[in-house]
């Protein structure tokens, strides 16, 4: 991953990004917060991973998600999205950051197979790159039902319907702290020698109030231990319950619950970085360039969608879900003596599904407004 590795115009984005993030640093009066650091790493303009135009996901990418992994993953995605359409008496679904568009082209098959179609389909994605790949994408596959398909600049007022939110919430910007000799120390960036430098400060205010309330829940954290918070996580759920006027918001990520989150263990952490199908834990190498994200708490999920008005419909592992969602009904719909292509849907299902891998790390978790009933993927767990 050395810069040589680089292509010309990877090492121009390089040079652009660096020089803004000195700006800031220089600015702020020699240090910014890592969170502001990622922020900036991720979503600058022009310059960050999520919106500057390098392709992101599958093999020419840095990282396959579960669409890309298996056509079945959004497909099992639409039973519950049809079951709460069918409960509403229609209306409409959003997806944030759809990534190259393959899950909506699976949702929107499916729900049209269904009979349960939304009205619209809107999609809220922040990269101008990523909107022309979607778009692309709809008008090859489902061209009939691309007239549904509407981007949005943010949130909708008075929505009605289902919100989807795969691998979203691991891609915001978290506080790093770990635990000093003296107490919480927060993880800043520097800018020295001409390099970007980690340095640690004592926490104050919010950040130390909040682990100390993580650490009355789990137990004191030992010296040295590392790890992430995310502010970003409550005022985003508040914000998505006030445009849900009725519906469900279904989050699928990888996460644990905050017992498991915080276990001393998991002493270094989950952040994780990825460039080119290469996982490494060196979020300051190639910002911009690389994937910053985070484990989801999704105890803290859970607690904020409460705090925001949002009701807990289910929580279950990828795994059970997608079981729940019928996964088993639809691999034995495939046909088997097209040999090739099912053992590749096999194979897809299997990394969605392994207990070692996707199915047991990635979670699923509803959480709405005015749904009644059972929902499918979550029935008996």
């Amino acid at each position: 991953m050395d810069e040589l590795s680089l292509t010309p115009e990877q090492r121009a984005q390089q040079r652009e990004m660096l020089a803004r993030l000195r700006a800031e640093i220089e600015t702020a009066g020699g240090a910014i917060p890592f969170r502001r650091f990622m922020e900036l790493a991720l979503y600058a303009p022009g310059l960050g991973y999520y919106v500057a135009g390098a392709s992101k996901f599958g093999a020419a990418g840095d990282f396959v998600t579960a669409p890309e992994i298996s056509p079945l993953f959004g497909r099992l995605l639409a039973a519950p999205c049809a079951q709460v359409l069918e409960r509403l008496g229609g209306g409409d679904l959003l997806e944030f950051g759809a990534g190259t568009g393959a899950m909506a082209v699976q949702v929107l098959s499916r729900l049209e197979e269904l009979g349960r179609l939304p009205d619209h389909y809107f999609i809220l994605e922040v990269s101008p790159e990523l909107r022309q790949r979607q778009a692309r994408t709809l008008e090859a596959q489902v061209p009939h039902l691309a007239s549904r398909v509407e981007w949005l600049e943010g949130l909708p007022h008075d929505f009605s319907g289902v919100m989807l939110a795969n691998e979203v919430l691991d891609a915001m910007p978290v506080e790093r702290f770990r635990k000093g000799d003296t107490g919480v120390e927060r993880q800043w960036v520097a800018w020295e020698e001409k390099r970007l430098l980690a340095q640690w400060r004592d926490a104050e205010g919010e950040l130390a109030a909040a682990l100390a309330a993580i650490e009355a829940e789990v137990g004191e954290l030992p010296p040295g231990y590392r790890s992430e918070l995310n502010p970003s996580l409550a005022p985003w759920l508040t914000a998505v319950a006030e445009s849900l006027r009725q519906g469900l918001l279904l989050l699928i990520d990888y996460g644990y619950p905050r017992r498991e989150y915080y276990h001393p263990q998991r002493h270094m952490g989950t952040l994780r970085c990825h460039f080119r199908h290469h996982a490494h834990d060196d979020p300051l190498l190639l910002p911009g360039l690389q994937d910053i994200t985070a484990h989801v708490d999704f105890t803290a999920v859970a607690e904020g969608g409460r705090q925001a008005g949002l009701e807990r419909l289910g929580y279950a592992t990828q795994a059970r879900f997608l079981l729940g969602c019928g996964l088993d009904r639809l691999l034995a719909e495939s046909d088997p003596l097209q040999v090739a292509d099912h053992l590749t849907l096999v194979q897809g299902v299997k990394q969605l599904v392994s207990p070692t891998g996707m199915g047991e790390q990635f979670k699923v978790m509803a959480l709405g407004k005015g749904v009644e009933g059972e929902l499918a993927g979550f029935g008996g767990f």
